[in-house]
């Protein structure tokens, strides 16, 4: 069982929370090719942060965007916060960040942050208190009038989230979004993005990586998925409270979730792809 943290209470919420993703028998394949994804049944509690690792095209990415509501699967059904996927995200209660922090090269850090916010033709009332308290909230209210060149790359991922958040999304989905950044960064990131969850109760969180560390690092529990055809293999609790901070990577207790989650990959792999750890 999941620990839960006497200082936010977020684990022992997550664990009493209704379910945020429900999938049942879901199965996608593209035209006469094989199949992405195949029999992928699983269930998300409200305000968890979930990882999701496995090799590469085991099919992460599509199980994202049926999330989403991106793409349909080609059978089974998939819940999202009560409703289809494709109604939860016209609701806007699903924000995505990709690898890539994506930004508008001509438009300031707070233009790019609005942009949501815009196309919806919120008030620029709105737009400014709203961009004030998610840059606040990833460390740029400085950076507000920056254009995306004069920031490091770090800098540009925190805009990207900044621009996630402002429709303060239910479900938060992150597809490798530190994967090209240095490890300094990286860990920095992390742990920022734990403080973020935090300070967004009901918030659900579902993030992609190749990184075992991260996966460990971030989650409340991660999903261990098989070469293409992608299924879920293997569900793991990370049995450490939060908040955590770097003195965790550094436990025997980090250490021996690291081995568990590796040696569920390497039994769900055959062998067949290098996993990153």
């Amino acid at each position: 069982m999941i620990e839960t943290s006497t200082a936010e209470g977020l684990a022992q919420s997550a664990e009493s929370a209704s379910a945020a993703i429900r999938m049942r028998n879901v199965n996608k394949s593209y035209g006469s090719g094989p199949a992405a994804l195949q029999q992928v049944n699983l269930e998300i509690r409200e305000n968890e942060l979930v990882s999701f690792v496995g090799p590469s095209g085991c099919g992460k990415s599509t199980l994202f965007r049926l999330i989403a509501g991106l793409s349909r699967p080609s059978s089974g059904s998939i819940e999202i916060l009560g409703e289809n996927a494709e109604a939860a995200r016209k609701r806007n209660d699903i924000a995505y960040v990709f690898q890539d922090a994506t930004l508008l090269p001509w438009s300031t850090v707070r233009d790019n942050v609005t942009l949501p916010l815009k196309l919806r033709r919120v008030p620029r009332s709105v737009q400014k208190q709203e961009a004030e308290r998610v840059l606040g909230l990833v460390g740029l209210g400085d950076y507000a009038d920056s254009l995306p060149r004069q920031l490091s790359g770090g800098m540009k991922m925190r805009a990207s989230i900044a621009r996630a958040l402002i429709s303060r999304p239910k479900l938060l989905l992150m597809d490798e979004p530190f994967g090209a950044l240095d490890e300094i960064t990286r860990q920095l990131l992390q742990s920022e993005l734990l403080g973020i969850w935090r300070k967004s109760p009901g918030m659900t969180v579902l993030f992609v990586t190749h990184n075992v560390f991260e996966a460990v690092y971030l989650s409340t529990r991660i999903a261990v998925m098989s070469p293409r055809p992608g299924r879920v293999t293997a569900w793991l609790d990370v049995d450490a409270p939060y908040p955590r901070d770097v003195r965790f990577r550094s436990t025997s207790a980090f250490g021996t979730l690291v081995d568990r989650v590796s040696s569920a990959l390497l039994e769900g792999n055959d062998g067949r792809e290098p996993i990153s750890t």
